[in-house]
């Protein structure tokens, strides 16, 4: 009897590995964010796309360039300014301190509540499914805003809550095929949770550039806002990054300029 008990134990651990195997999500193939070309940074609305840029960063509900490498922004952390009305459908979801939501002044953003596993794996549902569109609109990639807004709390949230949510969403993107971007929080080093590339802005202005160059050498976007800044990028970084001058507002009426 003692046999048959050890190949009933064997065949229901087989099972239970089986349905492991089964459930995980599989990796599409990743296509690698493109180097030794520039970058065009067009979240304020589509514009013509110059034939020396190959990489292009759009809104998520934006359209893609075609024949580039196209990067699909998705506001991961925190609310866009014109979402609230769908985020009050999922109330419990958004960061409060005394029922009101927590603002990230700067863009009047509403961070998002990463603080229990619940909550992490909820949110992941719902930003998975917009990472899942930019795969049916053709992106290659993905940025996911706000890694940062930690800082912004006040001490309710800390960064192994981002890290925790951070790591859910780069599974989700990589099984889906995106390649995945990290956006903020200088000398965190993503690679280790499967970041595959990072978009930094005005990395110059704040002398960040090399933190994040540290970890994802030659693979980090540079967005510069003011000139100087754009030209203390180029002369450091220019011959080997993709470095992109643009205004605050990101208009695509604005003439973008490079190194």
């Amino acid at each position: 009897m003692g046999g048959v008990r050890r190949l009933v134990v064997l065949a229901s651990v087989w099972a239970v590995l089986l349905v492991l195997v089964v459930s995980a999500p599989v990796s599409a193939r990743v296509e690698p964010l493109p180097v030794g070309t520039d970058v065009d940074y067009q979240l304020g609305g589509p514009d013509d796309v110059p034939a020396h840029v190959g990489i292009v960063v759009r809104d998520r509900t934006a359209r893609v360039a075609p024949g580039r490498y196209n990067v699909c922004y998705v506001n991961g952390f925190q609310t866009q300014p014109d979402a609230r009305r769908f985020w009050r459908g999922h109330w419990q979801l958004v960061l409060k301190r005394d029922g009101r939501p927590v603002v990230d002044e700067a863009w009047g953003e509403w961070l998002l509540d990463l603080r229990t596993p619940a909550q992490r794996r909820a949110l992941a549902r719902i930003v998975g499914g917009w990472v899942a569109g930019c795969v049916r609109d053709g992106f290659q990639a993905v940025e996911l805003d706000n890694l940062d807004s930690f800082t912004r709390s006040g001490g309710l949230l800390d960064r192994g809550d981002a890290i925790a949510y951070a790591r859910l969403l780069v599974r989700r993107a990589h099984a889906a095929g995106l390649a995945v971007g990290q956006k903020n929080l200088a000398g965190y080093d993503g690679t280790r949770i499967g970041f595959d590339f990072a978009v930094s802005e005005s990395c110059a202005q704040y002398a960040e550039c090399g933190r994040y160059v540290r970890h994802y050498g030659s693979r980090v976007l540079m967005v510069e806002y003011r000139r100087p800044d754009f030209d203390r990028a180029c002369r450091t970084h220019g011959q080997t990054h993709a470095v992109v001058l643009r205004d605050l507002d990101l208009s695509p009426s604005y003439a973008p300029r490079w190194c």
